[in-house]
């Protein structure tokens, strides 16, 4: 993407890149750094006369002036490039972040912009993600969440075993209902809409037509503090 930015509109541009939330970071065509922005000193811990002139590779290493030509010689028209690297800031620590490259013609034609995305901290939700999701599969309590109307969203293994279901699509035809409409448990779980969590044992009768007892907890489904719906467990004693 190829601007143009007057002499007399770039003090409104530099205001533009101080209130912008990624990082910012101005080059020549041979990828020397001009300038930062407020939040690449934020995120490289590094002030522009740390910097100034220095190659984009030192806050970017896998960024080095070769890869930097081929990324600026790929640039046609108004089509930018990102690419998914690593940052370094100045204790030498490394952070995920995703570079998006694109021209600007601000203090010479042909000037590079590397707006930089610290996404460090999403690898680190969908990393804790990933760790519950492997906990929820390996569980041996059934474990279920539904919605707010009983309508079961998701199921693990021990569940599916329990209940003697064919996979988690069967389970999602189902609700709540279908599979705990002994009391108290229904009442519980209006409890839960309503955000309190209980914790109730029940007799159900076994594979082999004995009575065992099941803990059943129901506990609200909560999503930015608001219920959306119900999550629960249930544990052979």
């Amino acid at each position: 993407m190829s601007l143009f930015v007057p002499k007399d509109r770039r003090s409104l541009f530099r205001q533009f890149l101080t209130g912008m939330y990624d990082a910012v970071i101005i080059a020549d065509p041979n990828g020397h750094i001009l300038d930062v922005n407020p939040r690449a000193v934020e995120h490289f811990g590094r002030d522009l006369d740390e910097v100034l002139d220095q190659p984009v590779s030192t806050l970017i290493p896998g960024l080095r002036p070769e890869v930097v030509q081929r990324i600026r010689h790929g640039i046609e028209g108004d089509h930018r490039v990102m690419v998914n690297a690593y940052g370094v800031n100045k204790a030498g620590a490394k952070f995920a972040c995703e570079v998006t490259v694109s021209v600007i013609d601000l203090m010479n034609p042909g000037d590079l912009v590397f707006t930089v995305r610290n996404i460090e901290r999403r690898r680190e939700i969908m990393t804790s993600y990933k760790t519950r999701s492997n906990a929820f599969e390996l569980s041996q309590a059934a474990l279920f969440a539904c919605d707010a109307d009983g309508r079961i969203l998701e199921v693990n293994q021990a569940f599916l075993d329990m209940f003697d279901l064919a996979d988690e699509e069967a389970a999602k035809t189902k609700s709540f209902s279908d599979f705990m409409n002994d009391d108290p448990l229904p009442e519980n779980f209006r409890k839960a809409l309503a955000g309190e969590r209980t914790v109730t044992g029940i007799v159900a009768e076994g594979d082999d037509g004995s009575e065992e007892e099941v803990e059943v907890v129901l506990a609200p489904n909560l999503v930015a503090r608001k219920v959306i719906g119900v999550v629960g467990s249930l544990l052979k004693a």
